[in-house]
């Protein structure tokens, strides 16, 4: 199964390594930096490589690279999901998976690598389940630690190791009892020159934050459950019942997880939130061009559109540009030719337009194609697929919990063609 971990930075430093079985060399991550130098950007790097005596599997979160390095065939997707339990992990415990903290918190990385992955396969990948042997570090902790010479490995083994439930502990009991639900929809979309889209789908997830007493069993229920396509669901919940009610029955874990993810692949039920009128030309034999586009809302059922960044790779030849923005701030840098417009939210009396010159290299050939827009928003209080949760349901205790759902909907990777 998996033999090592290397985890490299975005200079391509290894400044962490893990092996389980034998020890594997750091010169098998070469084969990684070549894949790596030759596309183009770090998503594009594959996540399975193969090498004469290995197979490198790797994922790409918070700028870090976690590889693994594996010696038998193995289902790729299964390396790939306990990699982002790892990165996963690495974050509820330290409250970011950066280098610095993962630098800083060495001791419990290892711990905590030593519990997720025995002879090299997953054995305790659960949250509450890690954090009942390996205590999370705070402050008063490491100074005692270090004064008495203790670890933070817990002396007895996790209840939830042994029950059928095992991603939540026993005897959990708060004062006050919550359950919040996020919705969160991302918007993968292409639209063509005349604004017709040519791709679009959405990228959903049901985050939740539990917070309940004892031992809860939990009803959630959806106004339009059938919108939902490809539905990944956390081990908790019952999948018969959501075969034949489309209901999500479950006992939650305890604190922060991810209920289900799902998929909106029908081209007729994504909405497009925004519009772009653009008009981009450079002229033949010419030292500039013209560079003018308008951003507005389209579909957005009466809510504010806000965050909005536009990002343009401009073509080699453009040395600078001098436009002037009706609303934010635009920066264009000389090196990269990336031109950043930061339109901020958008309102309909006045739509934001960013217009002006562009000086391209005197003599240089006019460029064979206009670029292509990357937009980022972010709209509050909206699933765009129009998903709305019914009501939740509890069972098995007496109390009445507090319980709130909010909507998001941001942009995935959203590009107009010009």
């Amino acid at each position: 199964m998996i033999h090592s971990l290397f985890l490299i930075n975005c200079s391509g430093d290894i400044f962490l390594e893990k092996h389980w079985k034998s020890v594997v060399s750091q010169s098998v991550c070469d084969y990684f930096f070549e894949a790596q130098e030759k596309a183009a950007d770090v998503e594009n790097v594959p996540p399975v490589i193969s090498t004469p005596h290995h197979y490198l599997i790797s994922i790409y979160r918070d700028k870090l690279f976690f590889v693994s390095v594996i010696q038998t065939e193995v289902p790729p997707l299964f390396v790939i999901e306990f990699l982002h339990r790892v990165a996963d992990t690495f974050q509820d415990y330290f409250g970011e998976c950066s280098e610095a903290a993962i630098k800083d918190n060495v001791v419990i990385v290892y711990e905590l690598l030593e519990e997720m992955l025995d002879n090299g396969f997953p054995l305790a990948t659960e949250s509450n389940i890690l954090k009942e042997l390996i205590k999370p570090p705070t402050i008063l902790r490491s100074v005692v630690n270090s004064i008495t010479g203790s670890s933070n490995v817990g002396d007895t083994l996790p209840t939830g190791q042994l029950s059928n439930i095992p991603w939540r502990r026993a005897g959990v009991k708060y004062t006050n009892n919550e359950a919040y639900f996020d919705v969160i929809e991302e918007i993968d979309a292409i639209i063509d020159k005349s604004g017709s889209t040519v791709f679009a789908e959405i990228q959903g997830v049901i985050d939740a934050c539990i917070k309940l007493s004892g031992m809860p069993d939990l009803s959630l229920s959806f106004m339009n459950p059938r919108l939902l396509d490809d539905v990944s669901f956390h081990p908790c919940i019952r999948f018969k019942r959501w075969e034949s009610e489309r209901v999500l029955s479950f006992i939650p874990p305890d604190g922060n997880f991810r209920l289900i993810s799902y998929r909106v692949s029908s081209q007729n039920l994504v909405a497009i939130p925004v519009y772009v009128k653009h008009s981009i030309s450079f002229k033949e034999n010419s030292s500039c061009g013209r560079f003018d586009i308008t951003i507005g809302p389209k579909q957005n059922m009466g809510k504010t559109i806000e965050g909005i960044t536009v990002t343009v790779h401009m073509p080699k030849v453009v040395l600078n540009m001098n436009l002037t923005p009706t609303q934010g701030s635009y920066t264009f840098d000389p090196v990269t030719k990336v031109l950043t417009w930061d339109v901020g939210k958008i309102t309909p009396q006045k739509l934001p337009s960013l217009k002006g010159l562009v000086n391209l290299q005197s003599g240089a050939p006019k460029p064979e194609e206009n670029p292509s827009l990357n937009i980022q928003f972010k709209i509050q209080q909206l699933a765009i697929s129009g998903l709305k949760v019914n009501r939740l349901d509890m069972y098995g205790e007496k109390y009445k919990p507090f319980k709130g759902v909010k909507y998001i909907t941001k942009a995935g990777k959203f590009q107009v063609r010009t």
